[in-house]
């Protein structure tokens, strides 16, 4: 599958903000934003242009895009979805994301970025339901259990990560936690309060209805 391997950090640079682009090293000082604090490119350092109702749709659909590291097919795909589901479609768009196992296995604190969380799938890791998965996109429902293949429990990484779940605080309200199991569970699917994450979905739902 087609995926993206150029810089990741200029995601954060371009938008102004960290999108989780490279995990734990957002959070110290060697992150590219903190040392650069301007948009990539020869012109970054310039004064920013004033941007269109258009342009601000385009940049609140790629910013959703690098987030969850979707490929622009993948992303429309979730969007076709959520238009023909009852509710708001910002919402339901979100909720496709959110229930993607690559992303429940991060939002977990079982990897520190999706991309790891990824990596960690592909090479069965991860299991749902006591059944080995090795899809990054596979859909998540309620009471779905995610937990790790009792082969490779004895790693050193599963480990320490053991004593780093137990630090655990930015976990979402609609996960569950055993630390100790290394496992966790959806206990419902995320409400509007809980896709409060600094996106404007209306944005995107307008570039797509054009």
């Amino acid at each position: 599958m087609a995926r993206y391997i150029g810089p990741k950090i200029r995601f954060c640079r371009h938008f102004g903000e960290h999108i989780n682009a490279k995990g734990d090293k957002c959070s110290t000082v060697k992150c590219g934003l903190v040392r650069r604090s301007y948009p990539p490119g020869q012109h970054g350092q310039q004064s920013k242009l004033r941007l269109s109702a258009f342009a601000k749709q385009l940049q609140e659909k790629q910013k959703a895009r690098r987030i969850y590291g979707l490929l622009e097919r993948q992303f429309r795909t979730y969007y076709k979805k959520a238009i023909k589901d009852r509710g708001n479609t910002g919402d339901r768009l979100l909720q496709y994301c959110e229930l993607r196992l690559d992303n429940v296995v991060y939002r977990l604190g079982l990897a520190s970025s999706r991309n790891f969380a990824r990596q960690l799938i592909r090479h069965g890791h991860i299991t749902v339901n006591e059944r080995m998965i090795s899809v990054p996109s596979y859909q998540l429902k309620s009471n779905d259990k995610i937990g790790i293949n009792t082969a490779r429990r004895a790693q050193p990484y599963w480990q320490e990560t053991i004593k780093r779940l137990s630090k655990n605080d930015r976990l979402p309200k609609w996960l569950s936690l055993d630390s100790v199991e290394i496992s966790g569970r959806i206990e419902r699917l995320p409400a509007h309060d809980d896709l409060n994450i600094g996106l404007e979905t209306p944005l995107i739902v307008e570039y797509y209805s054009r």
